[in-house]
């Protein structure tokens, strides 16, 4: 029996886009794909933390450099003689004659943080007898007994200095978020990132967030298209990932041999001034295979989303975690119904 041609109508054409059947065919359309929820509004579930300061110093965590310097010059106790053992020389010139008030005080703190850090990275720093008379923390003592490596081995390393130095060095914590009144709640404690357990690829991200104070201030940001760090493994600064402030566009691209505000990769869409300190509905669709993403948000939520920020970089798609990040200590931001669209289409 011949097969008979169909010409398809424009009519017959929008009722194949439906599932309706044209002479006997069903045209079956696409399943929307699966929203899954992202945070449950009780626990953290899902997400992992990193805090920067959990594992290295920066010159405001030293919290008297006088103090500081003159041990790490001519302290007689077995820590700070071990430290001196340790820093370069010409950073141990400039700690002896260190005064805060110097012109070039700024440049010496951060020349010891280099080193400090080079130190905290390396090879465990513990001996029973350097550290005899120091009280440990129960963190540190326990990380004491567990003997570990990689970043943990750098988490004892740097617990270790601030226990013996409790009035010059500022303690951390290896957490910066928690859960409050149903929502992801930043404690303030440090710079650092919480992201998914899971990688993603191509999706539509929904979720609704406020900023609620900073000290020093800063745009509550999300990060995309990052780098998962590996077991053991130091992370990279914001996970190498594409940053999008929200909700008002702000961006920023970390990116090993980047960390710059980008170029014409980004392109604001609609220069707004949503409050930061309002809820705000945010959506962003990224598709890592063609390096693009973008942002929509509402507010106040429920009302008409608006275009705020459009990204395109095919060299910088990648399928990765997904994180919001505390750009600096003090930033206190909330985030809730955190909800993701997996193999989302693109929208042109």
């Amino acid at each position: 029996m011949p097969v008979r041609a169909i010409g398809f109508t424009r009519r017959m054409l929008l009722k194949s886009s439906i599932g309706l059947p044209i002479s006997g065919v069903v045209f079956a359309r696409p399943s929307p794909p699966e929203t899954v929820a992202l945070f449950d509004g009780k626990t953290l579930n899902g997400w992992l933390q990193i805090e920067n300061n959990a594992t290295a110093f920066s010159s405001s965590g030293i919290t008297d450099p006088a103090a500081f310097a003159s041990k790490l010059s001519t302290g007689a106790d077995p820590v700070s003689a071990f430290l001196r053992s340790q820093l370069r020389e010409p950073v141990k010139v400039d700690l002896a004659t260190y005064v805060p008030a110097s012109p070039n005080a700024k440049t010496i703190l951060s020349e010891l943080v280099r080193n400090l850090n080079l130190i905290v990275a390396g090879r465990s720093i513990y001996d029973p007898a350097r550290f005899r008379g120091v009280v440990l923390r129960p963190e540190t003592a326990a990380l004491v007994r567990e003997n570990p490596h990689g970043q943990t081995l750098a988490r004892l390393n740097k617990l270790l200095l601030e226990d013996a130095y409790p009035s010059e060095l500022a303690p951390s914590s290896s957490t910066g978020w928690t859960v409050k009144d149903g929502a992801m709640a930043s404690t303030g404690s440090g710079r650092g990132v919480i992201y998914t357990a899971h990688d993603y690829g191509r999706f539509r991200l929904l979720f609704t967030m406020r900023h609620i104070s900073g000290n020093p201030d800063h745009q509550a940001c999300v990060l995309i298209f990052c780098t998962r760090p590996e077991a053991g493994e130091i992370p990279l600064d914001a996970l190498g990932g594409i940053q999008f402030q929200v909700p008002n566009g702000g961006h920023w691209d970390y990116r090993p041999g980047m960390n710059e505000s980008g170029g014409a990769e980004f392109t604001v869409v609609n220069r707004t001034s949503f409050d930061v300190h309002d809820w705000s509905r945010v959506e962003i669709v990224a598709d890592a295979a063609a390096g693009t993403a973008r942002m929509s948000v509402a507010q106040p939520v429920g009302s008409r989303p608006i275009e705020v920020l459009r990204f395109m970089n095919p060299t910088a798609g990648k399928t990765g975690p997904i994180a919001w990040q505390m750009h600096n200590a003090g930033l206190l931001d909330e985030y809730k119904d955190v909800s993701i669209e997996v193999d989302a289409p693109a929208q042109h």
